[in-house]
């Protein structure tokens, strides 16, 4: 899809929820639904927005559209690096699956791989920003890292740095040290994942300097087949996995523009919420304006990535 065959396809409404499917459906993320077709999933990202591992009432029309495209033309540019779950001939195998009875699922959609996903998140940061910025103000460390003395909020690191944390099922996940991680999933694993997420941090900040956005820091998942090879899963270099910020507003010292769901993070601090279940409505102004923070930072990438 280009660009503008996605802004054409936003919905009017947002889509919360997937009805009328004939599949078996197994799971529910705070954004995807998972449906089992036999050796195959069908991943579909809903509208839903979630924020502080709350998912809030409200969603955010197209956002699983702008995630799920930006996530496959990443898979596809990450393959010389690591083989991920979508399926083989993905696009036409959706188009078979999806496109008689519900084409309007497309956009939303991914057919992937049976994997047994890693227990571990994969972060990389290249700027102290969220919760690095917090760990080093109090600790002068990220996460256990040495860091340099005197970096201010929104510093670049000397170098982008792997702070992996745990992959909690459910409240947050927590920061995980080397000799843990290795523990946790093996030793080989582990060296394999720092390596390749660092090698797609580098590919995505080079497409997002020539965009004019900083890649301040990212996510990955990883998944591992039968004969345990690894693969990329889930989403990729999306504005929900990473933090963007404009080239041209950065400045050391303060937070940052985000092209991101910071601008509700930001709203929602300003309530008196316990940022527990159930998370409060949001105005219609912060809906479109969030909408249209996403926009902005696909726009931005679409020209580098095309």
């Amino acid at each position: 899809m280009t660009f503008d065959d996605v802004k054409a396809a936003l919905p009017r409404q947002a889509m919360r929820a997937v009805i009328g499917l004939p599949f078996r459906h197994i799971g529910s993320g705070k954004v995807r639904e998972i449906y089992d077709l036999g050796d195959r999933l069908l991943l579909i990202a809903t509208d839903r927005l979630s924020a502080f591992d709350v998912v809030l009432p409200d969603g955010i029309p197209g956002k699983g559209i702008l995630l799920t495209q930006a996530s496959l033309w990443w898979f596809r540019q990450t393959e010389s690096l690591i083989p991920n779950h979508l399926v083989p001939d993905h696009d036409a195998a959706l188009q078979e699956l999806l496109g008689e009875s519900f084409p309007h699922l497309i956009p939303y959609s991914m057919l992937v791989k049976k994997l047994t996903p890693v227990k571990l998140e994969a972060v990389v940061r290249g700027y102290l920003a969220g919760s690095g910025w917090k760990d080093y103000k109090t600790t002068g460390k990220l996460f256990g890292l040495d860091l340099p003395t005197g970096l201010q909020e929104s510093s670049q690191l000397p170098e982008p740095l792997f702070t992996p944390t745990t992959k909690a099922a459910e409240g947050h996940d927590m920061p995980i040290d080397e000799p843990g991680a290795k523990e946790l999933i093996g030793a080989e694993v582990y060296d394999r994942i720092q390596s390749v997420s660092l090698e797609i941090f580098r590919m995505g900040t080079e497409k997002a300097a020539s965009s004019g956005l900083i890649l301040a820091d990212t996510k990955f998942e990883f998944g591992t087949d039968a004969e345990g090879e690894l693969h990329l899963i889930d989403e990729v270099l999306t504005p929900d996995s990473s933090r963007y910020w404009p080239r041209e507003d950065y400045q050391p010292g303060r937070s940052q523009t985000a092209f991101d769901k910071q601008y509700v993070r930001d709203y929602l601090e300003t309530l008196d919420w316990g940022k527990s279940y159930p998370g409060p409505s949001l105005p219609e102004e912060v809906i479109t304006k969030t909408q249209e923070r996403y926009l902005t930072a696909l726009e931005k990438l679409w020209a580098s990535l095309r």
